[in-house]
């Protein structure tokens, strides 16, 4: 692929529910190695754009492509082997499942006998080698000690850690974070920022976010959104200064 063409692009995208317009002519790009943020008011349309790349909304128009090809609209089922994960919101970890089953989890595409073969207790080298890999994705996030701890047992903190490895560990070309902030305390937050820089010399990061220090400390570029539609993008600096975000979302004070 040459590096003149995104890694992914999305353009023109509209979506609505019934009678109500969630996006409209939305477009975003994401280069390798590039963190990319997308803001806006609670509303203004950044969960359903994320729900489009994964799957989860249908847009009614709109392109999509990745690695300079067009294609359709990829479904839930066909983000791992496409090279694409995400992070939720509420984390959603299993909590009677250890740290390591939950990370295994996410390496189902690397299982030759099955998920519940593969991850629950059949000792085979399928399960080893998933194992092998879960492992290695808890240490990138510096959470290797917590393998065999329950997952109802983790402080908050780690268990956004925890779900950040159980996407690593499919080895994605874009990892997509759901507000990696959400709930975390100042310490955690600078933890989080400096991991997102790490994690972007190996992936591009896509980033939808409520807190302005992050996206604006550790983002390459971002795009503002306000009842569904584009309303500025560019770097951390040129958004700041935007008129029309300072308005919709950033306040007089940003």
């Amino acid at each position: 692929m040459s590096t003149n063409t995104p890694l992914l692009h999305a353009e023109r995208v509209s979506v609505s529910f019934g009678g109500l317009r969630a996006l409209h002519d939305v477009y975003l790009q994401l280069n390798e190695n590039e963190v990319v943020g997308v803001i806006g008011p609670n509303g203004a349309g950044k969960t359903t754009l994320f729900n489009a790349i994964c799957g989860l909304v249908t847009p009614d128009s709109g392109t999509f492509s990745f690695e300079g090809k067009q294609r359709s609209w990829p479904r839930t089922d066909e983000l791992a082997d496409l090279g694409i994960a995400r992070t939720l919101q509420g984390v959603g970890l299993f909590p009677d499942l250890t740290v390591l089953e939950n990370v295994m989890i996410g390496a189902q595409k690397f299982a030759k006998t099955g998920l519940i073969s593969a991850s629950f207790g059949r000792n085979t080298k399928d399960e080893a080698d998933l194992a092998d890999r879960s492992m290695a994705a808890l240490e990138r996030v510096y959470a290797g000690a917590l393998a065999h701890r329950r997952a109802n047992t983790l402080s908050y903190p780690d268990t956004k850690r925890v779900a950040i490895a159980r996407a690593l560990v499919s080895e994605p070309k874009v990892l997509m974070l759901d507000e990696p902030a959400g709930g975390l305390g100042p310490q955690d937050i600078e933890w989080m920022n400096g991991l997102i820089r790490n994690l972007a010399v190996h992936m591009s990061v896509l980033i939808v976010e409520h807190h302005m220090d992050v996206v604006m400390s550790v983002c390459d570029r971002l795009y503002v959104l306000n009842f569904g539609e584009v309303i500025s993008s560019g770097s951390a600096g040129v958004v700041r200064r935007d008129p029309a975000v300072i308005a919709a979302y950033l306040g007089t004070g940003a």
